[in-house]
């Protein structure tokens, strides 16, 4: 496949989509198991943005594999493409918990009233304590990996190639 749309390669421009879908579909996840009138509110919406993160994650690395072969690597390039690399498994965590808490609040309001009678009060506030710490960690490593991604590609790509001050 040719990943270049009018002369660019279409991994700078799907960079900027992942950047963005990915963080939101993680705050969204968040959002929607922390507090009960977003999660109403964002619906369907959640597991929709993560789905869409989910797509975008492999395209933007295929075309960052395309544009690697076509420019000079570096140790920095190389650095960002194994980082590239990592972030897949951490969206599809975010998508699985997004479709789960969705499903679950959709449908499975009946299941969750017989595990609170099974667990008892203190049970289930044990269990959605640990679910929610879970869900933060796997949201904020998948927001930090996104970070890190976009620091070492900037670095690769703009590090040393511009002046602090402007010509006159």
């Amino acid at each position: 496949m040719d990943y270049e749309v009018t002369g660019l390669p279409m991994h700078v421009l799907l960079v900027h989509a992942t950047v963005v879908f990915v963080p939101l579909a993680a705050f969204c996840v968040v959002l929607s198991v922390v507090w009960p009138a977003a999660r109403r509110r964002l619906g369907i919406v959640t597991p929709l943005v993560a789905l869409l993160a989910l797509v975008l994650v492999p395209v933007t690395v295929a075309a960052g594999a395309w544009l690697l072969e076509r420019v000079d690597s570096t140790p920095r390039i190389t650095a960002h493409m194994q980082l590239g690399g990592t972030l897949l498994s951490w969206v599809v965590g975010v998508f699985i918990v997004a479709l789960v808490q969705w499903l679950w609040f959709r449908y499975g309001a009946t299941q969750a009233d017989g595990l609170r009678r099974r667990l008892g009060t203190a049970g289930s506030r044990v269990v959605g304590a640990i679910a929610v710490v879970l869900v933060l960690v796997l949201c904020g490593g998948t927001v930090f990996t996104v970070v890190q991604i976009g620091e070492s590609g900037s670095r690769a790509v703009w590090e040393g190639s511009f002046r602090s001050s402007a010509e006159d």
